[in-house]
């Protein structure tokens, strides 16, 4: 089985989502440009799997140093998985892909951001208790 993971950032009360995207993309602050090259350095050499809209949002060089999967809601995620058994598997995507993928997530690596604003997508907590561990980085 593949060793599963997920690698994301929420906001100070656990915002995850604002409109389709995340409520501080674009902010020039360090702390959240810190967040993204720090994404792509953790998930460099590593599959990861995501929804149609999240694949597309990557940058060109993002296609390079890791393998994208894009994967649909009809896809089975131990049908998935098996294509990277010997792989360290991120599943990017949020909410509706974690919903599915949470039982399978070794790892949780969250970095908490210094954002507290508007929200309309939080980060559940249930997902945590599908097992593995569980990293938080203070923000």
């Amino acid at each position: 089985m593949a060793d599963v993971r997920v690698i994301c950032a929420i906001g100070r009360s656990g915002q995850l989502g604002l409109d389709g995207g995340m409520p501080w993309e674009g902010r020039p602050e360090r702390a959240f440009t810190e967040d993204v090259e720090r994404f792509f350095e953790i998930t460099r050499g590593h599959v990861l799997i995501a929804g149609p809209r999240t694949i597309a949002s990557f940058p060109d060089f993002a296609h390079e140093h890791r393998t994208l999967v894009e994967i649909r809601s009809s896809d089975e995620p131990e049908e998935v998985l098996s294509r990277f058994a010997d792989r360290v598997v991120y599943v990017g995507g949020g909410p509706a892909v974690w919903d599915v993928y949470a039982r399978f997530v070794r790892h949780w690596d969250i970095n908490t951001l210094p954002y507290d604003g508007e929200a309309d997508t939080w980060f559940d907590p249930a997902w945590l208790l599908a097992g593995g561990t569980r990293r938080q980085s203070p923000g």
